[in-house]
């Protein structure tokens, strides 16, 4: 057990020079990082009685759905009871359980529970497993403008990261988009379950869309070969509802957005399973119904910080996809992988155009890395404004044609609105509705 612990500690080690830059790319250097969360999260999963609902978190599953997700060391029944009304539980639905492995790690049992027809904007309560279980409630988000998107990156388990879910908490958003690089596990499946102690106050109570990032692929060449393992078992989002193959990408609409999560560690050249579905979802996107579209991605295809330049998840996926987006007349898409924040102008192919997306880095949740603190100079006149700090974003859409972006930096333990703009849907600009790519 002791080898095992240690070539464990080596890998980790290993994969954090390799995710940083380290190998093969230019390093940076990095300010050192707050203490990490593990130590308290660990002994409060050793205080677990085996059956009671852990690390809750919540998730949109088609049109007025939720998927209630939670994990349990021993059996426990597949079933979610929930009403409207605290104590009075009177609906129920079943789910599906699962485990899997993970060289020496054994998972608990993965619940997940689809919950529905729900109304829009009304609170619920329920009870995961046993009706005496704990009662937690969240808020279903509205059927129509406006609404909230709460966005973080990058955000692990650090003292950043808990004073950014702080902030984010008395937000009163409706739904939280993370665009990879959730626990920072990197192989130490342990970790995985104290990053969903960590978030559960949150994601137990408003829905969590994710999409991977570098940190989940956790491939170990003939020891494990399978890449995604414990994300793809933990965190199960609506791919099948979006007609993708894999849960690695997938879209979802609510109150007139329609949302595309790409993944930027699985294969996009044309011809690829992504590419041929990430087309057809654009196509299908009806702007009278949906005139806010939004492409989340991992890898920034826009960056001007020494951190991950010049890698092909960047380079080569935005090759590939970036007429498509543009074509589709995205109106943002946010970016983590580099630990800092940045701003773009509307943009296309290097260049701004008042028809591009506006791109959006925001990978400074909170990491145990630290910060991408140096930038290249002088700074693209494309790059509208660019900080090195932690951090998270708001992006409150009032209607169909005006949206409100504010990032909010953590400014010793105070949540600062650092930077903010309007933004226009695209849909509602007239000159750029008959350009094609």
């Amino acid at each position: 057990m002791l080898i095992m612990k240690g070539f464990l500690a080596v890998l980790s080690f290993a994969a954090a020079v390799y995710y940083s830059g380290g190998f093969g790319s230019a390093a940076y250097k990095r300010p050192p990082p707050r203490e990490t969360l593990f130590r308290p999260l660990l002994d409060a999963l050793e205080d677990d009685d085996g059956t009671s609902p852990q690390q809750v978190h919540i998730s949109l599953s088609g049109e007025n759905n939720m998927r209630i997700s939670w994990i349990t060391s021993d059996s426990s029944p597949d079933v979610v009871y929930y009403g409207t009304s605290p104590g009075a539980n009177t609906r129920s639905a079943n789910g599906t359980i699962d485990r899997y492995d993970y060289l020496t790690y054994v998972s608990g049992e993965i619940h997940n529970v689809i919950i529905g027809p729900l109304t829009p904007d009304t609170v619920y309560y329920y009870r995961c497993g046993w009706i005496s279980s704990t009662e937690f409630n969240f808020k279903t988000p509205p059927s129509q403008f406006p609404i909230k998107f709460a966005i973080i990156g990058d955000l692990g388990q650090t003292g950043w990261t808990n004073s950014t879910l702080q902030h984010i908490s008395k937000s009163n958003y409706d739904i939280l988009v993370l665009p990879g690089d959730l626990s920072y596990a990197d192989f130490i499946q342990r970790l995985w379950d104290t990053f969903g102690r960590l978030v559960q106050p949150l994601a137990s109570n408003r829905p969590w869309m994710v999409t991977q990032g570098n940190h989940e692929i956790e491939e170990i060449p003939i020891l494990h070969s399978e890449s995604f393992t414990s994300y793809n078992a933990r965190w199960v989002m609506p791919y099948k509802e979006s007609n993708s193959s894999s849960n690695l990408y997938y879209s979802f609409e609510v109150a007139g957005v329609h949302v595309v999560m790409l993944g930027s560690y699985t294969d996009f050249e044309p011809g690829s399973d992504q590419y041929r579905w990430v087309q057809a979802d654009l196509n299908m996107v009806d702007r009278r119904k949906t005139p806010w579209l939004i492409v989340v991605v991992h890898a920034p295809w826009y960056n001007s910080n020494e951190a991950h330049q010049g890698e092909s998840e960047s380079v080569d996926m935005k090759k590939a996809l970036e007429d498509l987006i543009y074509g589709a007349r995205v109106d943002a898409v946010f970016a983590g992988h580099v630990h800092a924040y940045e701003r773009f102008v509307r943009v296309y192919k290097d260049k701004a155009d008042a028809c591009g997306p506006v791109y959006i880095t925001i990978g400074d949740g909170g990491n145990r890395e630290g910060l991408a603190s140096k930038y290249m100079d002088p700074q693209p006149k494309i790059s509208a404004f660019r900080e090195a700090s932690f951090g998270h974003g708001q992006f409150e859409i009032f209607n169909a044609t005006h949206g409100l972006w504010t990032w909010h930096r953590n400014d010793d333990d105070i949540s600062v609105a650092s930077d903010q703009i309007w933004l226009k849907s695209l849909a509602s600009i007239s000159a750029c509705h008959d350009i094609t790519a």
